[in-house]
């Protein structure tokens, strides 16, 4: 089983750019639930989030972006997720959440 990796780049404007790697599933989901957490904690609210090496998205990790959505709506921030491949985009997809997030990329 491939390790979560996630690397976070504070862009000193109320922004940050994230980048995973692996799966995120109901093993590793905490860990990006960790890293949205010490954002919001330093209060930043607007996510750039690279999905291209994103192997597979279960729901409970999808439940982290509809969670995290939620809290940097309230604070007038986004989430856009870039370049998911098509089994993350498809979750998105099936789970009815295409709708409410601002994706890019491999279409």
């Amino acid at each position: 089983m491939k390790e979560l990796q996630i690397k976070v780049q504070n862009n000193n404007d109320g922004s940050a750019n994230i980048s995973i790697h692996g799966m995120v599933d109901a093993y590793s989901y905490g860990q990006l639930e960790q890293a949205f957490n010490n954002l919001i904690n330093q209060g930043i609210y607007n996510f750039v989030v690279d999905l291209s090496n994103v192997d597979y998205l279960s729901s409970a990790g999808a439940g982290i972006f509809i969670g995290t959505l939620g809290i940097v709506q309230e604070n007038k921030g986004s989430i856009k997720l870039v370049d998911p491949r098509p089994k993350v985009r498809e979750t998105f997809n099936l789970l009815g959440l295409s709708q409410f997030f601002d994706i890019t990329g491999n279409k």
